[in-house]
């Protein structure tokens, strides 16, 4: 069966024209949703993706209307390949897995979309790697100042119990235990 979605950005455009092509082109069902496409929540699109079957074909009148980006796309059309549905474009023919051509154009898109991650997290981890040679530290502050370390190192040693030091500290006890792990022995 051949399914339609349309989508608009605003509630002040339409969707006639995209109604009109999905019928014209034989669409039994048609999604309609008002929302951005940037936003990653469509509630039709997610109603229609779940109400989808094998053999059913999602018709959409542009890419643009379907997805936010490439990796949106392919996200999708992973999960209509997995409910063994299609896709197609009406003003894209080329994105058209219904057809062998289709399905090579879409997997040429994954595996040029999995190269970029790949490079995107190889640059990532060389910036991580370059700002902690220069002394960046990741992650949350620590919860107790050096001076702060200096005084519950010294509270123990005066035989002050844990939740003793935490108090005068204003800490809870497992964020002192943790400060304390971290400081080498005899320091």
């Amino acid at each position: 069966m051949m399914i339609g979605y349309a989508r608009v950005s605003t509630s002040g455009q339409d969707l006639d024209q995209q109604r009109a092509a999905l019928k014209a082109a034989g669409c039994k069902r048609i999604y309609e949703e008002k929302a951005s496409g940037a936003k990653r929540s469509r509630s039709e699109l997610a109603k229609m993706l779940d109400h989808l079957r094998a053999g059913d074909v999602v018709t959409i009148t542009r890419l643009d209307r379907f997805a936010r980006s490439t990796r949106d796309l392919l996200d999708i059309a992973e999960h209509l390949d997995a409910v063994e549905a299609g896709l197609k474009s009406l003003a894209e023919p080329w994105a058209d897995t219904t057809t062998p051509a289709g399905r090579m154009v879409l997997t040429f898109f994954a595996g040029v979309a999995e190269f970029e991650r790949s490079l995107i997290h190889e640059r990532t981890s060389e910036g991580r790697a370059a700002a902690k040679a220069k002394g960046v530290r990741f992650g949350r502050p620590p919860a107790l100042s050096a001076d702060q370390l200096a005084l519950a190192l010294r509270l123990r040693e005066e035989g002050r119990k844990p939740r003793e030091i935490a108090a005068t500290l204003s800490v809870h006890v497992s964020t002192l235990y943790r400060a304390l792990a971290d400081v080498p022995a005899g320091s």
